[in-house]
């Protein structure tokens, strides 16, 4: 209900069945986050009207719509695919139609070869890829805050043991919050939202 629901109020069509797999193992199928559970984060996750989110694997741009439309941040859709990119596209000029133009952008590459922004300060990932490239993207975004420093979180949805070891053990991000999915947590424990962060 609340997938229509919101697609409707947002104008964009992100609906619809997991996709197929990417010939390379180290990305993973397409599927959105769940409106209900984009609802249960940010009852419990603050996210301020200047930061700027980059959404790594960010398919038909779901969270970027949600999250501009609700709190009218920058926002960023880092996606590879040519066709889910275009479709972000499509539901770009949707979503403009009926709310105006905003702060959203999408950029075709694959994820580690996005050039962190010294302004970029959100990251999320709803287990996009696999963890050599999530090593990639991490290294990145440390780089980055080498020439400009800043507070920056990690917010990981769905999040893979091999993200967790890495973040917890190979860096200096420190988990700062857990939100957990009422209702199906309790027969899922991956259905949960972590949320990492570093501060200079």
């Amino acid at each position: 209900m609340k997938e229509y629901y919101f697609d409707k109020l947002l104008n964009i069509k992100t609906r619809g069945d997991q996709q197929g797999f990417h010939k390379s193992l180290h990305y993973h199928r397409y599927e959105p986050t769940p409106y209900s559970a984009l609802e249960e984060l940010f009852r419990h996750y603050q996210i301020n009207h200047d930061d700027y989110i980059i959404d790594f694997g960010s398919g038909k741009g779901r969270l970027n719509f949600y999250l501009h439309y609700f709190y009218d941040v920058n926002v960023v859709g880092v996606e590879m695919d040519e066709d889910l990119y275009h479709e972000a596209l499509l539901n770009l000029k949707r979503y403009i139609k009926k709310n105006g133009k905003g702060k959203i952008q999408f950029v075709r590459c694959f994820a580690e070869e996005y050039e962190i922004s010294p302004l970029d300060n959100r990251f999320y990932f709803f287990n996009p890829f696999s963890i050599q490239v999530f090593r990639k993207v991490v290294n990145n975004i440390l780089r980055s805050l080498e020439d400009t420093p800043r507070d920056v979180e990690l917010v990981l949805y769905y999040p893979s043991e091999d993200y967790i070891y890495f973040l917890e053990h190979e860096t200096a991000f420190e988990l700062k919050q857990e939100v957990v999915l009422p209702y199906v947590y309790e027969n899922n424990p991956n259905e949960r939202f972590l949320i990492y962060r570093l501060v200079p």
